[in-house]
């Protein structure tokens, strides 16, 4: 049998087919998406904090070229003053650094969620294969980041400038301003700046994402006859699984024959229903069900009956309310209490009679029978 081709892969990736490509690290990831989320959480911190933070670095630089006699000649005391203004440059930086990681650590979430997988960290010489890293190199998948690069780089490129343009006079102006408002200006510039061209990264990343979830749909996609085996693997042959429930019909069969000897009645349609039942005297449990069958099992059910001089009573309407309403085991409903005791009472007659003691009874007539319960008094039912 030939390959299946990519072409042939028309079936979306199973839940166990998905669950094993996220095991071996594989999920769907928009780098657009993660670097544009990082860029405006940069832009939006320094519009947000630029004011404080070009202050901070300000009073950082004055104190940091402040230097007194004494501090020259002691080295001591100049590490110390160079570690103080590291530590405040730090500070200043600190809270974009807290937003920035924080944002690192989310963007995930945004599609393809966190993973770490074992099986991405162990080494695949076939990476390293060149006729494959040569096949990459002019794929689809190549071409697409190719393009991607290009609109990229044009878009940023365009909208650079154009900020730029619009800014061009407050920058001609900066060496005109006071040292105390032009570091504040420059940091408002900045933010601005970075936020539009960031800003203009949103348009690749609102196209990306999706496309790297189509794309990885796509990859994962199955052919018909890799459904098909899976669906075996997980739930097993299906013809296998046809053999094993028809023995078990036929064992469950076997058992509820063997049971037909201990009954005490066999109750009959006469032809299309029969129904053993079972009461244990001095038991605390209402008579059961301990055989039932319809046609060809029903004409066995009177077969083994008749061959075991197990009572036969034909009542249509009971025979036909035990068989819907029970199951093999189960203790008869308390609507047919009263019909069963009559059936029961008869039984024990006539076992007195055949031992020669009593009368013949009579068979019990127009035993009483819930209409509820009964198939044939129910709308559609079949007799």
């Amino acid at each position: 049998m030939a390959e299946d081709s990519d072409l042939e892969r028309t079936e979306p990736a199973s839940p166990k087919r998905l669950e094993q490509a996220r095991e071996e690290g594989d999920v769907p990831r928009s780098r657009e998406l993660s670097t544009c989320t990082i860029l405006l959480a940069a832009g939006g911190s320094l519009w947000a904090m630029g004011d404080g933070l070009v202050r901070q670095l300000n009073h950082a630089l004055i104190t940091g070229l402040s230097l007194e006699r004494e501090i020259i000649y002691d080295p001591a005391v100049l590490f110390a003053k160079i570690g103080a203004s590291l530590w405040d440059v730090l500070v200043a930086f600190a809270p974009i650094a807290v937003l920035l990681l924080i944002v690192a650590l989310g963007s995930p979430l945004l599609i393809g969620g966190w993973l770490f997988s074992a099986k991405a960290l162990q080494p695949n010489f076939g990476r390293m294969n060149p006729i494959s890293g040569l096949g990459n190199m002019i794929s689809t998948r190549a071409g697409v980041e190719l393009v991607k690069a290009i609109i990229k780089t044009v878009l940023v490129g365009v909208v650079a400038w154009i900020v730029i343009m619009n800014q061009k006079n407050a920058i001609f102006a900066l060496p005109l301003e006071s040292l105390k408002t032009g570091p504040a200006h420059v940091g408002h510039m900045m933010g601005v700046c970075f936020l539009a061209i960031v800003g203009s990264l949103v348009v690749i990343a609102a196209i990306d994402a999706p496309y790297q979830m189509w794309q990885y749909a796509e990859k994962l996609k199955m052919t018909h006859q890799e459904v098909i085996q899976e669906s075996k693997e997980a739930n097993g042959n299906p013809q296998i699984k046809a053999k094993i429930r028809a023995q078990q019909r036929e064992m469950a069969r076997r058992r509820m024959m063997s049971e037909i000897p201990t009954a005490d009645v066999v109750v009959t349609n006469p032809t299309h229903f029969a129904v053993a039942l079972k009461y244990t005297e001095g038991g605390r449990g209402a008579p059961k069900v301990v055989a039932k069958g319809a046609d060809a099992v029903a004409a066995k059910i009177r077969e083994l009956a008749q061959e075991h001089k197990v009572p036969l009573l034909e009542a249509p309407p009971l025979a036909r309310a035990l068989f819907k309403h029970t199951e093999l085991g189960d203790e008869i409903p308390e609507a047919l209490y009263a019909a069963v005791a009559e059936v029961l009472a008869y039984v024990y007659q006539l076992r007195s009679y055949r031992t020669g003691a009593g009368n013949k009874p009579m068979e019990p007539n127009d035993l009483y029978v819930p209409p509820e319960l009964d198939p044939n008094n129910q709308a559609g039912a079949p007799a």
